[in-house]
């Protein structure tokens, strides 16, 4: 069933959002890749994924990072298994959030993703099957801007070329959505593609 929002360009997050979180079956296997316990790993995993995020540091970087925190010896090949299952943790996808997107670009509701990502997910965004129907793909590491700096709002809506005002932003995360909200942003904390679904419709009504 189409929805069409008119004057409106709804942009959407894509970790947690368009995909799902990451399984606990992608989990053992990065672990076990890793070959360090959990308790030790996730600390600098996410330590510095700001800064990979931010477009600081490159994905051998981040890898390398974690090694030497970790004290652990990983050759290159291990290095690439470990990006491979983080990013395929990642891609996964949520079908209920991608038919809300297809059924947004049937009814002409104008689409853009923005996500806080590394540059190894950009071309996948742009050139996956649901990239046709996105206007522009903001990655955060290409801006060196983070959600939920204002200015990387700021950025989006410059690039669509439409007032804040004019934006609908949907998130996982509160923080995010309440950075877009306090610009003049209709935000959307997302939760389930029913209400997802739900909160558009009401929009388009």
């Amino acid at each position: 069933m189409s929805i069409s929002i008119p004057g409106r360009v709804v942009v959407v997050d894509y970790g947690e959002v368009i995909s799902r979180s990451p399984s606990g079956a992608d989990t053992a296997a990065l672990l076990a890749l890793a070959g360090v316990p959990a308790e030790q790993f996730w600390e600098p995993y996410w330590a510095h994924r700001a800064d990979l995020d931010r477009g600081r540091i490159r994905v051998h970087e981040y890898w390398a990072l974690l090694a030497r925190e970790l004290g652990a010896q990983w050759s290159a090949a291990r290095v690439q298994e470990l990006w491979a299952a983080d990013f395929r943790g990642w891609i996964s996808v949520e079908p209920g959030t991608v038919q809300i997107l297809a059924d947004l670009h049937e009814g002409g509701t104008r689409l853009a993703l923005l996500s806080n990502a590394g540059f190894d997910f950009g071309d996948p965004f742009r050139y996956s099957p649901m990239g046709a129907w996105f206007e522009r793909v903001f990655v955060s590491a290409e801006l060196d801007e983070l959600k939920p700096e204002a200015s990387i709002y700021r950025v989006v809506a410059e690039g669509l070329g439409v007032e804040l005002s004019q934006m609908v932003f949907v998130d996982n995360k509160p923080e995010n959505v309440a950075g877009a909200e306090a610009l003049g942003v209709t935000g959307h904390v997302f939760t389930t593609p029913a209400e997802l679904r739900a909160f558009l419709t009401g929009l388009a009504d």
